[in-house]
């Protein structure tokens, strides 16, 4: 590590974040916290135990009511400090998340602006919760519609949005007025402790918020989960810890947000406009080094333009630059781990020993990281492994198609249903397609959906719930309802 990157590691505290108190853990173990493009150790964090899990909901169930009584405007007020706090910090917080995580410093810099964007947007949220007044139908009585708070919410985050993830569950339930518990992933607890101090500046009250690093994820989750003061789960990752989750959250009927896998199908019809096409599939596939459950998994391309587009994808593809994403011009930094590297690979080989061809790439990258070429397959057969499972990875499978009908039929026959994208010039078709496509988003020949602003979420089994958008905040609150007699 350079002097600065030293610096940025060595301003983070790595202890556990306890109801606002900074602390070693009850079993005074920690972990390494790995740089995938070096494979070196850039740290050791605090590893949380179930005594330290329980300590956490102690406290967030002791300061739910008095937090639940603070004034919409006193949250607004701590969520736009936040967002002030994180641009201020932009340069160094993104930093420490290509340190962690991998994606080039120009993405991870991106990544801080939209994850400051979801507590200024939850800021303007917290001071619109409404309930409601009204007269019954008869007229003997009258209805008082009032939100609540749900409650202590446990909050679980991915490694590959390690501070948008963050932000996007936080900021609704700091809006909402709810106590948390954060579990963010093994591989990137930077992040989240960083996030922790940010919160702590901008007047987070002790007891509201908790931040547990930990190498035993079920051995924290499930207790909290089964003891019945957690009120709320919400949780981004695959669908298989998901269901899991779901089945611990079954015997307390908790409150639950699934954010979830997703083999995101991505469609060019033979009228698009073949640049802006290629520019949507290199934001679709290659954000975040491919590493995101909105990642185009799948790109169907109409027969009669499928082999230029792939020529042209092809190009772009070949001419990225890869290599440690710290490194000036890097545009693909390394996969998080070694076992992400062999899945890939494992993807790639299985598409090719089907018939795939080979159009660039094709195998792992330069470095000590675990580092893979962009790569992009060309005549990708529909019984391929990779058509029904989820890359993350700079993998794209180009599969041509003959029709309208043959395409909406592949794109639906998955499991999941996160998002769809499709280009096409055809006004009457896009209607037609967007409406028939099974998936909770859909890019209209654009290749990225996510924005604060925006519900997102999905379908079948990528999840259940939304983030975002005005329904966000809706996650987080109950509704009560009072009828009032005596007033005809």
């Amino acid at each position: 590590m350079s002097d600065r990157e030293a610096h940025v590691v060595a301003q983070v505290n790595k202890m556990l974040f306890l109801g606002g108190k900074w602390r070693e853990s009850s079993s005074g173990s920690t972990f390494p916290v790995e740089d995938p493009s070096t494979r070196k150790v850039l740290c050791e964090v605090a590893n949380a135990s179930e005594d330290d899990a329980m300590e956490a909901l102690e406290i967030a169930d002791r300061t739910q009511p008095e937090w639940a009584k603070t004034s919409p405007r006193e949250r607004s007020e701590i969520l736009h400090r936040g967002y002030r706090l994180l641009m201020d910090h932009q340069e160094e917080l993104a930093i420490l998340m290509t340190l962690e995580m991998g994606k080039p410093l120009a993405e991870a810099k991106g990544e801080i602006a939209y994850a400051a964007e979801f507590f200024r947007w939850f800021s303007e949220e917290a001071v619109r919760i409404e309930g409601g007044f009204s007269t019954s139908p008869d007229g003997k009585s009258r209805f008082l519609i009032m939100r609540q708070p749900v409650g202590p919410s446990m909050l679980i985050t991915p490694w590959n949005f390690p501070m948008a993830m963050g932000t996007r569950k936080i900021g609704p339930a700091i809006a909402a007025g709810c106590t948390m518990i954060l579990k963010p992933a093994q591989q990137t607890p930077l992040s989240a402790l960083a996030l922790a101090n940010i919160l702590t500046e901008a007047g987070l009250p002790e007891g509201v918020l908790s931040v547990l690093p930990t190498t035993d994820a079920g051995g924290i989750t499930e207790p909290l989960l089964t003891d019945g003061r957690i009120r709320k789960v919400s949780f981004t990752g695959s669908t298989a810890v998901g269901r899991k989750l779901l089945e611990q959250s079954a015997g307390q009927v908790l409150r639950t947000s699934m954010e979830l896998g997703g083999n995101a199908p991505f469609i060019v019809f033979d009228d698009a406009d073949l640049d802006a096409a290629v520019d949507g599939a290199m934001l679709a596939k290659m954000r975040n080094i491919g590493e995101a459950c909105t990642a185009a998994n799948r790109i169907y391309a109409q027969s009669g333009i499928a082999e230029e587009f792939s020529r042209r994808l092809s190009e772009r593809m070949g001419a990225l630059r890869s290599g440690r994403g710290l490194d000036d011009d890097v545009e693909v930094g390394p996969l998080i781990d070694e076992k992400a590297l062999r899945k890939v690979q494992e993807l790639v080989d299985d598409a090719v020993e089907r018939g795939a061809n080979v159009l660039v790439g094709g195998g792992p990258g330069e470095g000590p990281g675990h580092f893979y070429q962009p790569t992009v397959l060309a005549n990708v057969p529909f019984a391929a492994e990779l058509s029904t499972t989820e890359i993350f990875g700079p993998v794209a499978p180009v599969m041509p198609f003959d029709t309208e009908e043959e395409v909406v039929q592949a794109a639906n026959d998955t499991e999941y249903g996160l998002v769809s994208y499709l280009y096409t010039q055809d006004l009457n078709r896009a209607f037609r397609v967007s409406e028939a496509l099974e998936a909770g988003m859909v890019g209209l020949n654009q290749g990225v959906v996510s924005n604060p602003a925006a519900p997102f979420g999905g379908v079948k089994h990528s999840g259940l719930g939304r983030e975002g958008g005005r329904v966000g905040v809706e996650e987080f609150l109950n509704t009560k309802y009072v009828g009032i007699g005596g007033l005809s």
